[in-house]
């Protein structure tokens, strides 16, 4: 992957500034300054219109967290040394390299608004099928660089980890011996379908196939 000046320019200055806060910040703080410094690097901290201050959680990506002040709503504030949680270090790091780098690109717009227009691309992206409240979807995680999404994705496969395949009942087990079919049981790719019911109270088994890309009827 190339790096860009301004995306170099960007990351030294994100450094330089995590430096110096170092040395201002309570020893005590205990990787809070570097958790911030993540959140900076991976566009987690959005100035709003009013003043406040949204910052991504570090463990959930759908997750945000809102600082009003000095004050932050997660949980650590009230017990992080003199109230320096991670969110609050990443706004005050994020608030210092806008005014270092005024013009950077990587530093984002301070307000919001809802676009309708298309959004450019990302430097770094990455798709994943999930099954969440027993629904298929697909998640798309965006970030600056490689390393932030891989991040991202790997806090999200944690959280939503792969369903674990029911074992087969000794009747199903018969039936595969025989080389008969086995209701939601995909003899090509020998795992578990999901029950399916459409409009017309049509039912069917299927999965998805990563390799192939596709729905598989288990034929």
């Amino acid at each position: 992957m190339t790096i860009s000046t301004d995306r170099q320019q960007f990351r030294e200055t994100v450094a330089l500034v995590a430096a110096k806060a170092k040395e201002k910040l309570p020893q005590s703080i205990n990787g809070r300054l570097e958790s911030a410094v993540k959140l900076v690097l991976g566009h987690d901290v959005m100035p709003q219109a009013d003043g406040s201050i949204l910052v991504g959680s570090s463990s959930d990506a759908m997750k945000t967290y809102l600082l009003q002040g000095i004050e932050c709503e997660c949980r650590d504030w009230a017990q992080a040394p003199e109230h320096w949680c991670k969110h609050r270090i990443a706004a005050g790091i994020h608030k210092r390299v806008q005014a270092l780098l005024p013009q950077a690109p990587e530093s984002g717009p301070e307000v919001h608004p809802v676009c309708t227009s298309a959004l450019p691309e990302a430097p770094a992206s990455v798709n994943v099928r999930l099954t969440i409240a027993g629904r298929e979807c697909q998640l798309t995680l965006r970030g600056a660089d490689e390393w932030a999404v891989l991040a991202r994705l790997e806090e999200v496969l944690q959280r939503y980890p792969q369903p674990q395949a029911q074992p087969l009942s000794p009747q199903q087990h018969n039936a595969m011996a025989q080389h008969r079919a086995v209701a939601g049981w995909c003899k090509v790719h020998n795992v578990e379908m999901k029950l399916n019911q459409g409009k017309d109270g049509r039912t069917w088994y299927s999965h998805f196939d990563e390799a192939a890309g596709r729905w598989c009827k288990g034929k």
